[in-house]
């Protein structure tokens, strides 16, 4: 795959009603157009919210929108039929797809249970009261509609470690589960976040057992003789062990009939957390690149006032590019969401820029970035909001940039504060450019870029600048960019 670049492919607020699994289809061919070769798509089982859920709430694995549950025969997205449709038309126009995998915790159970369960301190998962209470939770799933097709597995206490609701008495916060069958206290090579992570919400999977982690790999290979995805996009890792997911992982890579792209999702700013879990995992997935995306929130917050020489300082590229999936956004930091740190609109096609036409990484490309979002949500404060995320200028360009000119030895001029700049030489089939971007005032380089490119004229592809550029006969030139944009110069012969 020649420069893979993903699509978030949906965001949050994405509308209901069963619309993108047909917009997919459709679209199929005018992304490979624009140089997307990757889509992720949202979680396709049915949640526990039925048509209107996003998808995190799992509840069904084998319903991709085929059985009436939760009130609804199609999940969000659209039918199963659908699904398929999409996954073909995409595949087709040579684009691999990635689903998205939720094994972290279950929601919406079918009946209840009187289990046993021990107070926990939210702030510190390590502290169990030892105090033993009786009480009754929604811990059993048996899918009554599906009726054991697909699978006959039944969910119940036994299979989770944690729960966040019980009653008789009735009551909120974190317990974990009385458990026998696995053991006391969480799971081991989780977030130490909290003293330890392994509990995010409703019903938390318990690894330890292994009659679930025989069920879910079963569904693994289930849903890839299904849908013939390319890769998985893992959710929630952070609070999974590690060991698990290493298992995992070796064996869909050992039934899949083609090795898989598989991206997970760990969030944290720290690169050595990340760095730690790679490891744990024997480097057998990608990452998402957290850190730069906060490094992209703040240069955007901040403006001038922030050192563009320390853009990738402390990123998972920077350390590991091998390993990293760059981004500018996704739907839990879009604005209302758990992890809101918008980039500003003003700064994104410089971040896209040094995602997309750099050499390191694979980048990641948000939906609403390429196509616009509109929505209302209640904030923390209890306020309602409209937000409006525009679509973003250029990035369409750049998109196809970086397929046409993103080729070649890179080399950097990360050397003042506001305007940087980097080139990439192009190779013998394909030609290079030279990107400059200020976050400060109207931006000049002068590059010395040998003599391949001695007497050559320049124009800028996004049609920022309106003038030409041309090399001496040592292949030095000086390269602008206007104040808070970005541009990217290419050989006037290759357009």
């Amino acid at each position: 795959m020649k420069n893979p670049t993903l699509l978030q492919a949906f965001h949050w607020y994405y509308p209901d009603g069963g619309k993108l699994w047909p917009e997919l289809s459709e679209r199929a061919a005018s992304f490979n157009e624009m140089g997307i070769n990757m889509v992720w798509l949202p979680p396709a089982s049915k949640g526990a919210s039925g048509g209107y859920s996003v998808g995190y709430d799992s509840y069904d694995l084998f319903d991709l929108g085929e059985f009436d549950q939760k009130g609804s025969v199609a999940t969000k997205y659209g039918d199963k039929s659908q699904l398929l449709s999409a996954i073909d038309a995409l595949q087709k126009a040579e684009i691999a797809v990635l689903l998205d995998v939720v094994v972290n915790h279950k929601m919406g159970a079918d009946e209840k249970e009187a289990i046993r369960v021990n107070r926990v301190v939210e702030h510190d998962r390590t502290q169990i009261d030892e105090a033993v209470i009786d009480c009754e939770a929604w811990t059993r799933y048996t899918f009554p509609a599906r009726n054991g097709q697909y699978s006959k597995f039944i969910w119940d206490f036994k299979c989770f470690s944690g729960i966040d609701h019980i009653e008789n008495p009735e009551e909120d916060g974190v317990f974990k589960i009385v458990n026998d069958y696995t053991g006391d206290g969480w799971n081991d090579q989780v977030d130490d976040e909290m003293g330890n992570f392994d509990y995010l919400m409703g019903a938390n999977i318990d690894f330890r057992n292994r009659a679930v982690t025989e069920e879910i790999k079963y569904w693994a290979r289930w849903v890839m003789e299904q849908t013939h995805c390319d890769g998985f996009r893992l959710d929630a890792v952070k609070h999974i062990p590690a060991w698990f997911y290493k298992a995992w992982i070796d064996h869909v890579q050992e039934v899949a009939p083609k090795p898989l792209f598989i991206v997970a999702e760990y969030w944290s700013h720290d690169v050595e957390k990340l760095q730690q879990y790679l490891a744990q995992v024997d480097g057998k997935s990608m990452l998402f690149d957290a850190p730069l995306h906060m490094k992209f929130h703040e240069a955007s917050q901040q403006g001038r006032d922030y050192d563009m020489r320390e853009i990738f300082t402390g990123t998972l590229v920077e350390a590991d590019p091998f390993h990293a999936v760059t981004l500018v956004a996704n739907h839990d930091t879009q604005p209302l969401q758990a992890l809101e740190a918008p980039v500003e609109p003003w700064f994104k096609p410089l971040a896209y820029a040094l995602i997309l036409l750099r050499e390191n990484g694979v980048p990641s490309v948000f939906y609403p970035d390429l196509f616009g979002a509109s929505y209302e949500d209640t904030g923390g404060d209890g306020e309602t909001y409209r937000i409006d995320m525009p679509v973003i200028d250029k990035l369409d360009l750049l998109l196809i940039a970086r397929q046409r000119f993103a080729h070649g030895v890179q080399t950097l001029w990360f050397d003042h504060p506001n305007c940087i700049a980097f080139s990439r030489s192009g190779t013998e089939e394909n030609p290079g450019c030279v990107v400059v971007m200020s976050n400060g005032d109207e931006g000049e380089k002068r590059l010395t870029l040998g003599e391949n490119y001695a007497n050559k004229r320049w124009r800028d592809f996004l049609g920022n600048r309106d003038e030409q550029v041309v090399t001496d006969e040592n292949g030095d030139g000086t390269f602008s960019c206007h104040g808070g944009s970005v541009s990217v110069w290419v050989i006037e012969e290759a357009l």
